[in-house]
């Protein structure tokens, strides 16, 4: 059975960031899968559990309603480890050219009042919601990206390396 890319990264070396999870080709068209990781993986503490609900609210409607991507916006969701989201767009775009859209989406969590789709007729859970919590990820995560803007490595995925035996199967440490 194939490792899925999201298993093919190296989590003792990847750091916060905006990284190509994988391309996908969809009929006429390529989408992307981004991995967005707000925090080190095993190393600082996953998001809240509220506040990771609260950050996907926000974000995807701003992405969704931002005038020049929201036709481009597939997909956002968190990642079920709670260290980030991942963002499908349509196209093939490397992640650096993706970084002011994703710096300004966080950036916007600060001036929310409240969070949107947050009552029991638009959401699932919605009494759990913290968006006090929420804008301080956000805050963290937007100050993260303007500080290493200039940083390749919030753009590029370490992989990890798999030994391959001399008839193509692979190891796994996992």
């Amino acid at each position: 059975m194939d490792l899925i890319p999201s298993f093919s990264v190296d989590h003792t070396k990847i750091v916060p960031g905006i990284f190509t999870n994988r391309v996908d080709t969809l009929g006429d068209y390529n989408v992307t899968t981004y991995d967005v990781r707000v925090t080190k993986p095993n190393i600082e503490p996953n998001v809240d559990v509220a506040a990771m609900h609260s950050l996907e609210h926000l974000i995807a409607t701003y992405l969704r309603n931002d005038p020049d991507w929201k036709d481009e916006v597939i997909y956002w969701g968190p990642m079920g480890c709670l260290t980030g989201f991942y963002l499908i767009l349509k196209g093939n775009r490397e992640p650096s050219e993706i970084y002011d859209l994703l710096l300004r989406a966080f950036q916007s969590v600060e001036d929310a009042e409240d969070v949107p789709g947050a009552s029991a007729v638009n959401c699932g859970s919605y009494l759990m919601h913290n968006l006090e919590i929420a804008k301080w990820y956000a805050r963290k995560f937007a100050a993260y990206l303007a500080e290493n803007a200039d940083n390749p490595d919030i753009f590029n995925y370490p992989r990890s390396e798999r030994l391959v035996t001399e008839d193509g199967r692979q190891f796994f440490d996992s």
